[in-house]
Order: C-alpha cells, then sequence, then structure tokens
C-alpha cells in the first residue's frame, strides 16, 4: 500500500524531524520536546471560545483540560471528550489543538481535550482512570458548559484512540456515564508484534515497530498486564453493549490490523460500527490534514459521522 503522492512530502518532511525512537531516542522528555517543537506552528483554526481548565481527577489528582465550543449561542450543543495520541507518553493540550479545535468546528460539539499523566511518570493504568474521571466530570458539568449530556462522545487518535475505547468499557462496567459514540481513529488496540501490519510496516508509516514496543514498555512494562482489556481492549472478552463506533485505519500504519480487528469484534457483538479505510495514508496523518488535501478528505468524512451521530433528535 504505497503513500498517496500528496502525502509524501509531510511525510519525508516529519522523518527529517522525527528520529527513530527506538534508535536515536530513548528518552520520553527528549521525545517530548521534538513533539513540542513540530507542534509549535501547527495552524490553529479558530472557534467561538476556548478555556482552559482544570479538574478533579482520581483522587489527589487534577487534570489539565481544553474546553472548545464552535458556537455559544443557540441550543445545548453535543459534547467530545477527546484524547490525544502520542504512546501514551508524548502529546499534550498543545500538540493537539489544531486537531480539536478543527474537531469542534467540523461536528458542531463542544470538544474536551484532556491531558491525562504520561508515562513513564505514570504508568497503566493512571491514563485510563485520567481520562475515565474527565468523562465522568464532563457527564456531570455539560449543562453549565452549554452541553447536552445525552449526547456524549469519546473520540481519540492513536493512543487517544486506545483511552476512547477504554473509557467506553469502563463507562459500560461501572455504570456510566451513558455514551452516545466512539470515535477511534488509528487506534492502538492490541500489543501483538507480529501481526500482518506490523510486519509490512515501514519507516514512510511514520509509526514503527520499534516505536510501538518503546511506547508499551514505557506504559505497561508487565507483559502481563497488555492482556487486560483496559490496556489491549480487543482482549476484552465481551464488546456488547458499548455505544456506536467509528473507527478510521489507515494503510502505512502498524496499527492497521488491529484496528480493524477490533471493528470486526464490535460488529460481532452487535454494536453499530462503520469503518473508514485510507489505504494511502500514514499513521499521524490528522495532525497534517491542513496540507494534505486526501488527508484533509478524510477528516471531513470523520467531521460529518460524529456530527451525524450527535445530532439531536425529536
Amino acid at each position: 500500500m504505497p503513500l498517496h503522492p500528496d502525502a509524501e512530502p509531510f511525510v519525508a518532511l516529519m522523518q527529517e524531524h522525527f528520529p527513530d525512537l527506538g534508535g536515536a531516542v530513548t528518552d520520553a522528555a527528549e521525545a517530548r520536546t521534538l513533539m513540542a517543537d513540530g507542534a509549535a506552528d501547527r495552524p490553529r483554526p479558530p472557534v467561538a471560545k476556548v478555556a482552559d481548565r482544570r479538574i478533579p481527577g482520581p483522587p489527589g489528582v487534577e487534570i489539565p483540560v481544553r474546553i472548545y465550543w464552535p458556537s455559544v449561542d443557540g441550543d445545548p450543543l453535543p459534547v467530545v471528550v477527546f484524547f490525544h495520541g502520542g504512546g501514551w507518553v508524548l502529546g499534550d493540550l498543545e500538540s493537539h489543538d489544531g486537531t480539536a479545535r478543527a474537531l469542534a468546528n467540523g461536528s458542531g460539539a463542544i470538544v474536551i481535550a484532556v491531558h491525562y499523566r504520561l508515562a513513564p511518570e505514570h504508568r497503566y493504568p493512571a491514563a485510563a482512570e485520567d481520562c475515565y474521571a474527565a468523562t465522568r466530570w464532563a457527564a456531570e458539568h455539560a449543562a453549565e458548559l452549554g452541553g447536552d449530556p445525552t449526547r456524549l462522545a469519546v473520540a481519540g487518535d492513536s493512543a487517544g484512540g486506545n483511552l476512547a475505547a477504554v473509557t467506553a468499557l469502563l463507562a459500560a462496567e461501572r455504570g456510566g456515564p451513558q455514551l452516545t459514540f466512539q470515535l477511534l481513529i488509528y487506534p492502538v488496540t492490541d500489543h501483538d508484534f507480529t501481526n500482518e501490519s506490523y510486519l509490512d510496516s515501514a519507516p514512510d508509516c511514520l509509526l514503527t515497530k520499534g516505536h510501538m514496543v518503546w511506547f508499551w514498555d514505557q506504559y505497561v512494562p508487565d507483559v502481563a498486564d497488555r492482556n487486560q482489556p483496559y490496556a489491549s481492549p480487543l482482549r476484552a472478552e465481551d464488546l456488547a453493549g458499548l455505544p456506536p463506533a467509528h473507527v478510521l485505519t489507515v494503510g502505512r500504519d502498524p496499527l492497521r490490523t488491529e484496528g480493524q480487528r477490533y471493528a470486526e469484534r464490535l460488529q460481532e457483538a452487535g454494536v453499530p460500527t462503520t469503518v473508514q479505510h485510507c489505504p494511502g495514508l500514514f499513521h499521524g496523518f490528522a495532525g497534517g490534514a491542513d496540507e494534505i488535501p486526501v488527508a484533509a478528505e478524510a477528516m471531513a468524512e470523520v467531521h460529518k459521522v460524529l456530527r451525524e451521530a450527535l445530532k439531536a433528535h425529536p
């Protein structure tokens, strides 16, 4: 599955900026600096209103969030709780600011971006518990934000897609909050490094087996713990009763196979699930959608699906 010609210049530029985490970079702080440098000049689409807050998380923890309103007048809006990617190690509210803004504008929803605790300082299940706590907070405070708590979704990309899927599992097991939808963009759903897409991955994916081995070692160093469904949701015994889902996968991505398998598992469990596959795109393309026409088209479809899933019904 070759890269789409539109994507080739962006991938080449990214390969120059980010060395291989499995080789030259083995330190989380250094990797975070590189990611922050790369995000500094990214476009920030205007939205109606933005606010940074700190909300209560698990006992003794405060979680930074950034809230985006696509509009501030009119009827209550749906609410999307968004978890950024970065292998559970990298990323923050700045790295995915443009993606969150575009998500708010494109879906017509209030977006609450969550900066969960990162590994290796905070290992599994810290990130998962933070994301669940933030989702509970969103449900409880939606009305005061101008949102509709009956139209609440979780969303995320890569490791954030993992955390969105895990939050949906936790909400089902713990009796709420009630979720309307889950949007999983090239999600991590398993820790099997031998599947088809791992075997045919290459540097032009921008995410490699070396990266993922390193990320898993930071987040869940105990290999036995990786079998738990709140680390690898693909290994959950039962997915029945979860909220409807949209799963996006891309051709140049070692996570392609596990994303496809998770979508299949959801469908087999009776969960209404749509799949969007972008064969010529690479892992992490959402961050470059403003520069890559085919990526912009893919994200426009994501926003359309989310908007339709969250629209008010009589």
